[in-house]
């Protein structure tokens, strides 16, 4: 089990649940619309939030934005000791630096001291951009390059007294992101922040980063996550939670089952599953729903769930753990079932 730090009051590692994050798109100097996307990004499931700090004026802003937002904020800082300093002392709840590249051990011990005197964590990321040039030679762009440069730069951070440090060691290869993450579990216990990085538009990133999060979630490995996909990053939070829903490591929600259809499919059942899970998707209820294209197998294939519908071209049946309840006229059944599946809901209040 990985050690515990604290994010604000999220609880990383340490047997906590894996925590979902997201980064805002926002210019951070805009409060109003930075705190509007944090506010989306809560509502969907997100539990930390990262900003941009690319001058002062993106670093005064955190004061605002971390005292009226609903989630933990971390500074994301390159380059720069003096911009990490001011955002430590502008409120951040954490920050994500390179030690390497913030300007020489002065400037290193200088911001350490910050981050001690102000109690918070500190990720140190390692991705196949950033790795130093001594392991590039000695390595390749490879695991051992990335996990030796990522605990090189947790070094420098210990050696002037950190110890609340969470790593990460990303790739935009699946195979290499997995790779360098067991490597890395296997030498270290600090809490280690899992996804794959540059991972691509909606449909491709989503896919990579199932894999690829999914994989090492399923190992064991993994303290907080992050889907990054070049798009809203509301779409991240949602793929996040698939993601932990699909590894069994969320619990409290609605689960939609649905065939794939097939030519013997003469109804809608794709669009009513889709309604479905959109309007089931944040509920915080542990129960399990069908929607099945024909009464072939439907029924059976979804005997452990809590309500089902399996349908046809002028009856749908509709039944409750396996047990058919009565029929329904296909015309009506997208409001028969949306009352049913309310009504589900309600009981499990």
């Amino acid at each position: 089990m990985s050690r515990q730090v604290f994010v604000g009051g999220v609880a990383l590692g340490g047997g906590a649940p894996v925590r979902v994050q997201s980064m805002t798109t926002t210019p951070t100097c805009d409060v109003s619309a930075t705190l509007a996307q944090i506010g989306r990004l809560s509502e969907a499931g997100c539990e930390i939030v990262r900003v941009a700090v690319r001058d002062e004026g993106d670093a005064r802003a955190i004061r605002a934005i971390a005292e009226n937002s609903p989630l933990p904020v971390v500074a994301d800082i390159h380059f720069s000791a003096k911009l990490a300093v001011l955002a430590i002392e502008s409120g951040a709840h954490k920050v994500r630096l390179n030690p390497g590249n913030i300007g020489g051990e002065e400037k290193l011990k200088m911001v350490a001291d910050c981050i001690r005197a102000h109690r918070i964590p500190v990720r140190v990321g390692a991705n196949t951009g950033s790795i130093e040039k001594s392991f590039l030679e000695k390595y390749g762009r490879s695991a051992p390059a990335l996990v030796e440069s990522a605990l090189y730069n947790v070094a420098l951070l210990q050696k002037y007294g950190v110890e609340d440090i969470v790593i990460s060691v990303k790739a935009s290869s699946v195979p290499l992101t997995v790779e360098a993450y067991r490597l890395l579990a296997s030498k270290t216990d600090l809490p280690l922040h899992v996804g794959v990085t540059e991972a691509g538009t909606r449909e491709s990133g989503i896919v990579k980063s199932a894999v690829g999060i999914g994989t090492l979630l399923l190992d064991g490995i993994g303290d907080t996550i992050r889907v990054s996909l070049t798009d809203d990053p509301v779409q991240e939070i949602y793929a996040a939670e698939r993601i932990l829903r699909a590894c069994g490591l969320r619990k409290e929600y609605v689960e939609v089952i649905s065939c794939p259809t097939c030519g013997r499919c003469e109804w809608d059942s794709m669009a009513l599953a889709q309604e479905v899970e959109r309007r089931t998707f944040g509920e915080r209820k542990s129960c399990k729903i069908a929607v099945m294209g024909c009464v072939v197998n439907g029924p059976g294939e979804a005997k452990d769930c809590d309500l089902g519908i399996a349908g046809g071209k002028e009856t749908c049946v509709l039944f409750r753990r396996g047990e058919r309840v009565r029929n329904i006229p296909a015309q009506n059944a997208r409001e028969e079932f949306l009352r049913e599946v309310s009504a589900l809901l309600r009981e499990k209040e």
